[in-house]
């Protein structure tokens, strides 16, 4: 089997023969990176790396080529984490440190193997940081794999790719890598970084499956492993290993979090910090549509047909002929394309019933069912669990948030909830939604470090009945 150099985009896309380019396969694109922490970053220019596969035609996604790295080889891996490629990857955003090394560190790209939500071994990419910054405290370097916020559905979205250009325009897409502030300041406490780009987001073989809960979880978890096997890097089996995430990240590290003990039990697990997580997504699905982030509903519903043959069925008997060329559309948007897009649309102009999304499924116990099979807060969490949540998030609803916290303290979960208690900042704007992310920050990183550091965390559940 030869590298695709094409791919479907969705259940409703028409798949493209390597013979017959896409209309995703178009020339020219422009990749900028953003001058966010001084004048002097170290800015690069795009192009197809010197490893790409000789003969094949490269992805193109909304003008911007993938570089043939991201295209999987036909056979992976026996065992999951286990590193199927490597290359050097520039930091868009670094400086020259006083001792030569570069800040804030040493990048890494990588494939790595996983396992879907079907149980099928899949390639995943991702980056490993070797921070420039010493390690202060209890015991060796730890590591901290994070799984970034909603970047988009196009494979030019995938977070490895904004760490090496923190803004992308191709005068078709609009991407920037916002997380790479919450990287770079865990890179500064002197610990190790792995980020999963997540399963379908990079890798050319197939589409992003968006808030997937094995497969976010899977790859999180297997980045872990996987960053011990790259070369350099200082972690040991005896790192520790923390989790990183908010909003689909939160979801994704929750998930992770369930999922140690039997999936990874060999990971040291010290703290999970879970930032407005998606526990529950039938009531996700009612705060982003009809938003600013409307488009991620599309995106959710692509991933989950993609990989659920009953919501395929569902999705297909019901979405009507604006709705399919919207979910095509979106499948290789990244959030500033779905902003300017389909920003504050309603799915009901996407049914042929006029009802919406929430509402098909809720009348369909098979698409009901599916959706339940994604909750999160049906398992106790391994060890120490940070949860926090806006009061006024109306995008990842807070009432959802906080009810995973309920349901993880009535399991004997160690969980810290907090509640950020901030104005109404402007009704499915996104700003409700965001703002807890810059706000929560520092104190989520510090809350890590000292999981990281081997200090114990006290479980606040008692003061649940008390906190909005």
């Amino acid at each position: 089997m030869s590298r695709k150099s094409t791919r479907s985009r969705s259940t409703f896309s028409t798949t493209h023969s390597e013979d017959s380019p896409s209309p995703r396969q178009r020339r020219g694109n422009m990749r900028v990176p953003a001058i966010v922490v001084a004048a002097a970053a170290c800015l690069g220019t795009y192009a197809v790396p010197a490893s790409a596969t000789a003969g094949s035609a490269p992805v193109v996604s909304r003008g911007v080529t993938i570089p043939a790295f991201y295209n999987p080889p036909a056979e992976l891996p026996s065992a999951n984490g286990g590193l199927i490629r490597t290359e050097p990857l520039p930091l868009g955003l670094s400086l020259p440190g006083l001792d030569g090394r570069p800040m804030p560190g040493t990048a890494t790209r990588l494939m790595y193997r996983s396992t879907d939500s079907n149980g099928r071994p899949v390639a995943v990419t991702g980056s490993y940081i070797e921070p420039s910054a010493a390690w202060k405290g209890d015991g060796p370097r730890p590591l901290v794999a994070v799984a970034s916020g909603t970047m988009g559905q196009g494979d030019q979205c995938a977070p490895s790719l904004a760490l090496q250009y923190p803004l992308t325009l191709s005068g078709e897409t609009v991407s920037v890598g916002y997380e790479d502030l919450a990287i770079y300041r865990l890179l500064s406490t002197g610990a190790a970084v792995v980020v999963t780009d997540y399963v379908g987001l990079g890798t050319t073989d197939r589409l992003h499956t968006y808030v997937n809960r094995l497969d976010q979880g899977h790859a999180l978890l297997d980045a872990a492993r996987a960053a011990r096997a790259v070369p350099g890097a200082s972690i040991t089996p005896d790192s520790r290993v923390g989790l990183y995430g908010y909003s689909q990240g939160g979801g994704a590290g929750a998930a992770a979090a369930e999922l140690q003990p039997s999936y990874a039990p060999e990971i040291d697990l010290a703290g999970t910090y879970a930032g407005a997580p998606p526990a529950d997504l039938t009531s996700v699905m009612k705060g982003i549509d009809g938003s600013a982030l409307a488009g991620a509903l599309a995106w959710s519903i692509n991933g989950f047909a993609q990989a659920d043959p009953d919501l395929r069925n569902i999705v297909e008997a019901n979405i009507n002929t604006t709705g399919r060329a919207a979910l095509k559309d979106a499948s290789t948007m990244c959030v500033g394309d779905a902003i300017f897009g389909y920003g504050f649309t309603k799915s009901t102009k996407w049914t042929t019933s006029g009802k919406s999304i929430a509402d098909i499924i809720a009348a369909d116990s098979r698409a009901q069912a599916a959706l339940d099979k994604q909750r999160i807060g049906t398992l106790k969490p391994a060890g120490p669990v940070r949860l926090a949540t806006g009061i006024q998030d109306d995008i990842v609803p807070h009432e959802q948030a906080r009810q995973l916290a309920v349901d993880w303290c009535r399991k004997g979960g160690n969980v810290t909830y907090e509640a950020i208690a901030l104005p109404n900042l402007g009704d499915k704007l996104l700003t409700n939604h965001l703002v807890p992310l810059i706000t929560d920050q520092g104190d989520a990183v510090s809350w890590l470090t000292d999981r990281l550091s081997g200090k114990a965390a006290t479980s606040n559940c008692w003061s649940m009945p008390l906190q909005r």
